[in-house]
């Protein structure tokens, strides 16, 4: 019989043995692993924006194609030159401006909006006097004044003479020479100073249309204006193109002095479509015409 000391001390060593664990168990357990990292989702490519196509420019018309007519307004900027602007821009029409030097300097975003929407613009003296009447000294002055305040005012020099009332003399040649511009005068007249009245200004236009045509009109005439729509209107039906006088075939190749369109200086109506008093009238609404 073993003694009860052996007892105990058999029964530690197998205590021990239980609550030690042995290396290889250690081992082999696995040591916790870090949660591997989510992969972070591509972020879509964003869609490049379209750019948009730029407008196509309108083709230059070509007059010796197609039946053209040139719509002339003397004695602006006149104070209904931006309505007038909004109609030529609907209808894809341009137009000739003969322009004072004091309406460009009392309105002056008017003209230069007819540079910046693409019109011929002209010199009209500065005042409007009888060219006929004037020593060439007095013209030379109107005429460069005016050159001087439209460039000033659009950044262009107007390119062509049209003196007041068509009244025409050797000075005002001279002095076109000297200043190497032609002068553009008109073979058609709108009479829209007298009548002021829409349909006779309508059908006065339409009886003196005609092919390369140029027609005297006014922009301070509010009848003129309020017609436009309707007879622009007339005029596409009619199977013409409304353009600027620098695109008339006959117009393109005019030397200095030069007298556009042909005849019309020896046209002895001429004047009859432009008054030829009434000079002296107030600046803030010009109603002498011509």
């Amino acid at each position: 019989m073993k003694s009860p000391a052996r007892m105990i001390l058999a029964a530690g060593c197998a205590i021990g043995l239980l609550s030690a664990p042995t290396a290889a168990w250690s081992a082999e357990q696995p040591t916790s692993a870090a949660k591997p990292t989510s992969t972070p989702k591509p972020t879509a490519t964003p869609k490049p924006t379209a750019t948009p196509a730029p407008k196509a420019k309108a083709k230059p018309v070509d007059c010796t194609k197609v039946k053209c007519i040139a719509l002339t307004f003397d004695d602006g900027p006149g104070k209904y030159a931006d309505k007038l602007l909004d109609t030529l821009k609907k209808h894809g029409a341009k137009a000739t401006f003969f322009l004072e030097g004091q309406y460009v300097k009392s309105r002056p975003a008017f003209a230069k909006r007819m540079v910046v929407e693409g019109h011929d613009i002209g010199n009209h003296s500065y005042t409007h006097p009888k060219f006929t009447e004037s020593p060439v000294e007095k013209i030379r002055e109107e005429l460069q004044r005016t050159q001087d305040i439209v460039k000033k005012v659009t950044g262009r020099y107007p390119t062509t003479i049209r003196p007041p009332y068509g009244l025409l003399d050797d000075d005002t040649k001279t002095v076109a020479t000297e200043m190497k511009m032609p002068i553009v005068l008109w073979n058609g007249g709108s009479r829209d100073w007298a009548t002021k009245n829409e349909k006779a200004i309508y059908d006065e236009v339409l009886k003196n249309a005609k092919r390369d045509g140029v027609i005297l009109m006014h922009d301070w005439v509010t009848q003129t204006v309020t017609v436009m729509p309707k007879l622009l209107t007339e005029l596409k039906r009619r199977g013409y193109h409304v353009v600027a006088v620098s695109s008339l075939p006959g117009a393109k190749n005019l030397k200095p002095g030069d007298v556009y369109p042909p005849g019309a200086a020896e046209d002895k109506d001429l004047t009859s479509d432009s008054p030829t008093e009434d000079q002296n009238a107030p600046v803030e609404s010009p109603t002498d015409g011509g």
